[in-house]
């Protein structure tokens, strides 16, 4: 397959270069937002198998060996995602308990940094402290995760 090539002392029309900056940022843009869409599903998906896990558990009286199961089951039925570590699930299920957490996490950090908080900041009334002192982060609007 070849390569395509740039013309090298092609005269470029006017306004071009605009274009190109503007098509570029287009593109940009599009991509931030697609990943944070993604990140939102994901973080979506995780409050909702910790809600179902935590549920089964308190109904069903379900120990820690049924999560160690559900991890090995999970890894084995999607092979190509990550997130299903005995260790995550025991995450999500804990976490379910706060809503308030999760609706501002999913909104505003990755999955990775939200198991930092959820590992280094054992207070609940502080894990979301920002750095500048405010204890709210903006609200995400409405979303998949309403606990109810």
């Amino acid at each position: 397959m070849a390569k395509e090539r740039t013309p090298a002392r092609a005269v470029l029309p006017e306004g071009y270069r605009e274009l190109l900056g503007d098509l570029k940022e287009c593109i940009s843009s599009a991509q931030i937002r697609a990943a944070l869409s993604v990140n939102r599903e994901i973080i979506a998906l995780y409050w909702q198998i910790g809600r179902t896990i935590s549920d089964r558990q308190e109904t069903h009286g379900w120990g820690t060996g049924v999560i160690d199961r559900l991890s090995a089951d999970l890894r084995r039925a999607f092979p190509s995602m990550r997130g299903f570590s005995p260790r995550n699930l025991r995450t999500f299920a804990a976490a379910y308990s706060e809503p308030n957490f999760w609706q501002q996490a999913a909104a505003n950090f990755p999955w990775g940094h939200i198991m930092r908080l959820l590992d280094t900041v054992p207070d609940p009334r502080t894990r979301l402290v920002r750095p500048d002192g405010c204890r709210t982060w903006p609200e995400p609007g409405p979303g998949p995760l309403r606990r109810g």
